[in-house]
């Protein structure tokens, strides 16, 4: 379809942003004017992070240059603010006016001094715990956004609130999901032209996905872009949604579709267009949900449309037909390129397939496409069409399993990159997780909770020795440095382990990233030497932000491990992470804060009885685990501790205590929710006599008793 582009009178933006000075700007009497401008100027304000990305941009490249590669190494704690939790610190900040603002787990929002980090107001937006239930990737939230004297957050129960930025106080407070479905949001907000932005999740839980659009002062609902459509007997919202439709077979309506807009946004004031990136298909496994295949619109795809309407402009689908859970909601960076003897307004992403894509921003035109990762769905990426080139093996609905690269978690996940305008280089968090992709043996369109469509005892690690090695070894992290102009790496880093934090590049040759193994750490931009870093005492997934106050620059990065990996595979990938520190660190040259002593732990085991049943009957309580547990208890049981670790419950030598939690709520208030719904009591206890057989007999201790 061809791009339908507006291009309004927003000079009036760029004129305003040539007046800035400081944190001030001579805009005018219009407040949302002058809110737009300080965005849109970001890069002629550096001592302040107004927006997610720092700018509309979404570069997370700061111009600040006191830090430099010759002095980084005086990088010392300026200090610390303890947040109370440290499950999934996803946060990036917001610095305006002298204030830092931050959330931390169930979506409590701080605010402190920026310079030092006292705290000036919280506000608790009281989130049903059991909502819990409904979450993919653990109980997180990205951030905040600002605009005219208002912080926005969206919480996991679906609500999107405006507070005083100067008090906390709650402004107004709407609901943007239907509660009754297994909606959350995770994701922070964007406010572009008065308007707050916010999609939403749960596409593993059967939703249809949308992006919505409230006016930024009483929380109105201006528009809705729904990004698959509905059931075509009740009509389509638009006539976007009914072409949307024609590549869709079955009835897809009846599974949810998908299509979640969970994350990434970005906004180019010149074209005057919003992008947004788009989930995966719901269920995951395409011979399901559109049993005679279909591009299956809006998955996996970024979309433009114009933000005073949500009407659609153009789309660039990543994975047409998506079923390996290959979202396009990874981190969208605007930039202008020196392609060949032209300069390209682009838009750039390394979404979860693996290929790094470069895409003219005005007209959706693909310009380059390699991967960063090493992948095996696909040959490549056909630039004339746009379109991958799949291996026919790898479309594993109603086929055999396959073992892929990359696998649900991606070859880039959420974690945000970095662009550089030092450099020209693109810094990414990239990862590879093989996944072996497999048909559910009994999917039901009407089942509660996880209903993915895959089998995920497959993608659970083996207990034979030779092939949990050799998983083990598959999986890794690191920090890669990309030409989006070449499409080749620069030069990467090698990371102990997976799941490692967003990226800040600054004009002072740095790159900026927390780790798994509880570090903080500064590259050289150009080279990837490490030249400093710092132990924050937990894993650190957030990215991190710079900022000026009285001529002194600092950093800021948000600590706290967690998150879908941490969760699932963190007790089994152990990396020098520790629960129970999330906080809000700050640097700055010179600095002599320092951490408290992390106490230690004792935790003495308790005694565990052994299974009552037989072997058939453990593998019906694994498979059982695997769909309702092992998200966020760990596969095999094994906790990453960021939530009890089963295996040491004392509940497992009680069936009836066991019973009253699983099925009974008794821990709803903790965020252990009810699964009344989900499983039987007799199912119930086929997962604790699960849990006792990998209590007696550990999945740790069964590999090394076959060395």
């Amino acid at each position: 379809m061809k791009a339908r582009i507006a291009v309004l009178l927003v000079a009036l933006l760029a004129t305003a942003c040539s007046k800035q000075s400081g944190n001030t700007t001579a805009v005018g009497k219009d407040a949302d004017l002058d809110s737009g401008a300080r965005i849109a100027a970001a890069d002629t304000t550096p001592e302040v992070w107004l927006s997610h990305g720092r700018g509309y941009s979404e570069q997370r490249y700061s111009p600040l240059t006191q830090i430099t590669t010759e002095n980084v190494e005086r990088l010392g704690l300026a200090w610390a603010f303890d947040l109370g939790t440290s499950r999934g610190i996803e946060a990036t900040p917001l610095v305006v006016d002298g204030r830092i603002y931050v959330t931390a787990t169930w979506n409590v929002v701080y605010a402190l001094d920026a310079k030092t980090g006292e705290e000036i107001w919280r506000f608790d937006p009281q989130v049903d715990r059991s909502k819990a239930a409904d979450l993919c990737c653990d109980v997180v939230n990205r951030g905040v956004a600002w605009w005219d004297g208002k912080i926005y957050t969206g919480t996991i129960d679906g609500r999107l609130l405006a507070l005083d930025a100067a008090t906390g106080r709650k402004l107004w407070d709407v609901v943007t999901v239907d509660q009754n479905k297994p909606y959350t949001i995770t994701g922070a907000p964007r406010v572009v032209k008065g308007k707050v932005l916010i999609g939403n999740g749960g596409a593993e839980f059967g939703v249809r996905g949308y992006i919505s659009a409230y006016d930024a002062n009483t929380g109105k609902q201006v528009w809705r872009f729904y990004t698959v459509p509905g059931n075509p007997e009740a009509g389509f919202e638009s006539e976007i949604m009914a072409e949307a439709a024609k590549t869709w077979t079955g009835d897809w309506w009846r599974f949810g579709g998908g299509g979640t807009v969970w994350d990434s946004m970005a906004y180019d004031p010149e074209l005057d267009l919003l992008y947004f990136g788009v989930g995966n298909g719901s269920p995951w496994n395409q011979s399901i949900r559109s049993p005679e295949g279909g591009d299956n619109l809006f998955l996996s795809s970024i979309v433009a449309v114009k933000p005073d309407t949500g009407e659609y402009v153009w789309h660039y689908q990543t994975t047409p037909g998506e079923t390996w859970d290959y979202t396009a909601t990874q981190h969208l960076i605007l930039a202008d390129l020196q392609i060949g003897e032209d300069t390209r307004k682009v838009i750039m992403q390394a979404p979860k397939n693996g290929f790094f894509y470069v895409i003219d921003r005005a007209t959706g035109e693909l310009i380059s496409a390699e991967n960063y990762v090493p992948v095996n769905w696909a040959s490549h990426i056909d630039t004339q069409t746009g379109r991958p080139v799949e291996l026919p093996e790898a479309r594993w609905g109603g086929r055999k399993p396959y073992l892929q690269l990359p696998g649900p978690l991606g070859g880039h996940n959420w974690h945000p990159m970095s662009y550089s305008q030092q450099t020209g280089l693109v810094y990414i968090p990239a990862l590879e997780t093989p996944y072996i992709y497999a048909d559910e043996e009994a999917f039901s369109a009407s089942e509660v909770g996880w209903n993915a469509g895959a089998d995920a005892s497959f993608g659970s690690l083996p207990t034979d020795m030779a092939q949990f090695k050799a998983m083990r070894a598959a999986v890794k992290g690191r920090l890669l440095a990309w030409d989006p102009v070449a499409q080749k790496a620069a030069w990467k880093v090698e990371h102990n382990s997976p799941w490692n934090g967003g990226v800040l590049s600054t004009a002072g040759g740095l790159v900026f990233q927390g780790n798994a193994d509880a570090k903080f750490v500064a590259y050289d931009a150009r080279t990837g030497k490490r030249l400093w870093d710092h132990f924050a005492q937990t894993g650190i997934v957030a990215a991190p932000i710079s900022y000026q106050i009285d001529g002194e620059q600092y950093i800021a990065v948000a600590s706290g491990w967690g998150g879908a990996f941490a969760l699932i595979y963190g007790g089994l990938f152990p990396a020098e992470s520790a629960p129970g520190v999330g906080r809000l660190l700050v640097f700055k040259l010179d600095g002599k804060a320092s951490l408290p002593v992390m106490p230690e732990r004792h935790l003495a085991k308790p005694d565990v009885p052994k299974p009552t049943v037989d072997a058939a009957a453990l593998a019906k309580g694994q498979k059982l685990y695997n769909s309702s547990c092992l998200v966020c208890h760990g596969d095999h049981a094994v906790s990453s501790g960021l939530l009890p670790d089963l295996r040491w419950s004392p509940l497992l030598a009680h069936e009836d205590a066991w019973h009253s939690v699983v099925i009974g709520g008794a821990r709803v208030g903790q965020g252990m929710p009810s699964f009344k719904s989900d499983v039987t009591k007799q199912q119930s206890d086929l997962i604790r006599q699960y849990v006792m057989s990998e209590a007696n007999e550990p999945l740790e201790v069964r590999v090394k008793a076959q060395q």
